[in-house]
């Protein structure tokens, strides 16, 4: 097996990538069968999106704060750990931004999709789902579309669903609603077409973030599964991705 080790830049990542490299014989992405990302959650989001091209397996070494979507880091035993480990595959969202001069402007997100107020004005949002307006304006800081793997991240802070894998749903979840105040979001079938549009977005700009990437001063934005990318992580069969998301539901 060949094997490409990365590292996060923070912390003692990448020293501890400096020795795992010379221990199993580290191969450059493009060669190895497999990439070892070394860092928090934050550095295999990146890992994802950067190396989303080439269709290997990623295995993340938690040498971060919390590490969700990591494995535990120890120095023994990795190549086998990675052949015994349980492949989980991601899809991610794909956000279609159109901006007020017109540029439309494209990103995929692995968490969410997040629009967000950019002045002391708050967002003012219409919400259609398939073509159906479902919200004629949702008032507040903005809202998020969350996928099950992010809906414990930035979703959950918000005080959104925690979705299991598997369960085909996305989460849409307001952020700090003004108006309608007792509206806590949705759950939707993970096929929908996702539409909102900005009310007045010269006087109240919204921007839009698919995980790291923004656009700013949008006046639309489609958010949709994009099926024909799949993302493959790589966990310890004691310890997956899906019962991290599961157990999340009875913490306290």
């Amino acid at each position: 097996m060949k094997i490409a080790i990365i590292a996060s830049e923070f912390g003692d990542a990448d020293r501890t990538a400096a020795l795992l490299k010379s221990r199993y014989r580290a191969v450059s992405t493009r060669e190895a069968d497999v990439i070892v990302a070394l860092g928090g959650d934050g550095f295999m989001l990146q890992t994802l999106h950067a190396y989303m091209g080439l269709n290997k397996p990623i295995f993340g070494l938690n040498k971060g704060t919390v590490g969700f979507l990591m494995n535990e880091f120890t120095e023994e035993d990795l190549v086998e750990r990675i052949k015994k480990a349980d492949s989980f595959y991601l899809h991610p969202l794909k956000m279609r931004a159109t901006r007020c001069d017109g540029e439309v402007v494209e990103h995929l997100a692995i968490n969410e999709v997040s629009l967000l107020r950019e002045t002391r004005q708050a967002a003012n949002i219409r919400i259609s789902i398939d073509g159906k307006v479902r919200l004629p304006e949702l008032v507040g800081d903005g809202l998020l579309v969350a996928t099950p793997a992010g809906s414990t991240a930035y979703n959950l802070s918000a005080h959104g669903p925690i979705i299991p894998l598997g369960s085909d749903l996305l989460a849409l979840t307001p952020l700090s609603a003004f108006r309608p105040r007792r509206w806590r979001g949705a759950l939707l079938p993970h096929h929908v077409s996702v539409e909102l549009t900005i009310n007045q977005p010269q006087k109240r700009p919204v921007s839009a973030v698919a995980d790291m990437h923004e656009v700013r001063e949008v006046r639309s934005v489609v958010i949709e599964e994009d099926r024909s990318t799949k993302l493959q992580l790589l966990f310890d069969a004691e310890h997956t991705l899906a019962e991290r998301i599961f157990t999340e539901q009875f913490e306290y």
